[in-house]
């Protein structure tokens, strides 16, 4: 049997995890919209916002791995720890660094208007990571994918 490429999009474990990301990608892109009204499509692969997109991804992937090979798995377990490090990263260390990114950036304006002169790219990103709430919206969505996508797969 040949092996082809195009089986990974066959594969019960990925499938799930890209779906999850993309929908809570396109959530962020709808409540943009709503409460911002603008159509901003850099949601659809920035990182922060509701809910999150890397819990969302993580999630799904790890009940799709319960759901199929057993809740007591080795995969289930080592996808329950990647998704602990990952959804702990998002709210935890990526959020502190958007906060500091806001600081700076207004400390850097601040030494615009006082005459400084700084390069357009010296502007940090600061929406990085996400809030608790955001976090537990996203794994939501990623169990919910997951069970969703198992039912509807043998």
């Amino acid at each position: 049997m040949i092996n082809s490429p195009l089986l990974i999009f066959k594969n019960p474990l990925l499938m799930p995890a890209v779906i999850g990301w993309f929908s809570a990608q396109v959530i962020k892109l709808i409540l943009t919209l709503i409460f911002s009204r603008k159509l901003d499509f850099s949601r659809l692969v920035g990182s922060g916002g509701m809910p999150s997109s890397h819990s969302s991804f993580v999630i799904a992937l790890t009940v799709s791995a319960g759901l199929r090979h057993g809740w007591d798995s080795a995969l289930f377990a080592v996808c329950m720890v990647l998704s602990s490090v990952v959804m702990y990263d998002a709210a935890g260390v990526r959020r502190a660094a958007g906060r500091q990114a806001a600081v700076l950036n207004r400390v850097v304006r601040a030494m615009v208007d006082a005459g400084h002169t700084f390069d357009r790219n010296d502007v940090l990103r600061e929406l990085l990571g996400h809030t608790p709430v955001e976090v537990i919206a996203g794994a939501i969505l990623g169990t919910l994918v997951a069970v969703v996508y198992s039912s509807n797969i043998k």
